[in-house]
């Protein structure tokens, strides 16, 4: 296998992290997480449940959110999205079907994240209906990965896609 860096501006990084105890809980930033093979985000609200593919952990480009709070003349903030880990300057919808690296945690990207009645809901207010909200947010809501070793991973690593040969 080859590592190769993978990236859309100088750095492909985790931008913030957060976890919610509960379903529908209050996301609260951290500045670390440890991860377990198999179940995801020790403490996180889907650590060791497998109701879907790609539970253990998502992701959310940061430029995405900026992008629709310009486009829709919105304010909503990184954890307003209920994604695990916040990106910056790396195309996630490419990590579909592939392993990646951040420091010495491995990861494969299951499916993308898609916008569900809930986040619509959530996002919703009087200047845009909660089915524009999920339009908006189609394609562009993330990445559900599964945890592949277990590790540590914090604001500012790096992501390195595993190219087989």
């Amino acid at each position: 296998m080859v590592f190769t860096p993978f990236f859309i501006e100088d750095m492909a990084m985790i931008h913030t992290i957060y976890i919610a105890e509960h379903n529908l809980g209050k996301q609260l930033k951290v500045d670390k997480v440890d991860l377990i093979m198999g179940k995801g985000i020790v403490g996180d609200r889907n650590f060791d449940r497998a109701q879907w593919p790609g539970q253990n952990i998502t992701f959310i480009e940061m430029e995405e959110i900026e992008a629709f709070n310009n486009n829709y003349q919105q304010r909503i903030q990184l954890a307003d999205t209920r994604r695990n880990v916040i990106t910056q300057g790396i195309r996630l919808n490419d990590l579909v079907g592939k392993e990646f690296l951040i420091g010495g945690v491995r990861f494969k990207g299951i499916e993308l994240c898609e916008p569900c009645a809930t986040l619509g809901k959530l996002l919703s207010n009087d200047t845009i209906a909660k089915k524009d909200v999920v339009k908006a947010f189609v394609h562009k809501s993330g990445l559900r990965a599964d945890v592949l070793s277990d590790g540590e991973i914090h604001a500012g690593m790096t992501f390195e896609v595993i190219e087989t040969v």
